[in-house]
């Protein structure tokens, strides 16, 4: 199992609207590395959803349903979809503050490479998220 993060303004799509939809494809990505991110990830990987913007916080955990396909929003080829459904809110949202200040994340790719929209986290990193989330 691999883990990831995926970032959305909670105004054009919130964790709320996620849990009220039950399942959505994970569009709009128009980044190669990103898209690459996506098209690595496998059923049953997990997601921490993170809400960007002002929020700047992780707010829950999804799972990956359905791997990467062609974007139904546009017919350019090189851009892909994943489908995600909600597994868990986190009690806690964790920001980007308290990230920035825990042990164990000092390599995080939210980080380091702040402007991608899907990136890797690796299982520790994950696991902290879980535990500083409730």
């Amino acid at each position: 199992m691999n883990y990831w993060l995926a970032k959305s303004e909670p105004d054009v799509y919130s964790w709320d609207q996620l849990v009220q939809d039950k399942r959505t494809f994970w569009d709009g990505v128009r980044n190669y590395q990103a898209r690459n991110n996506m098209q690595a990830m496998a059923k049953g990987d997990l997601v921490v959803f993170y809400h960007s913007g002002e929020d700047r916080c992780c707010v829950g955990i999804a799972e990956v349903v359905k791997t990467a396909y062609q974007d139904p929003t546009t017919e350019d080829p090189a851009w892909v979809v994943v489908d995600l459904k909600p597994k868990r809110k986190l009690k806690n949202p964790v920001s980007l503050a308290t990230i920035k200040a825990t042990k164990g994340f000092e390599n995080i790719a939210l980080v380091k490479q702040g402007r991608l929209s899907v990136l890797p986290l690796t299982k520790a990193e994950f696991e902290i998220i879980e535990r500083l989330g409730g």
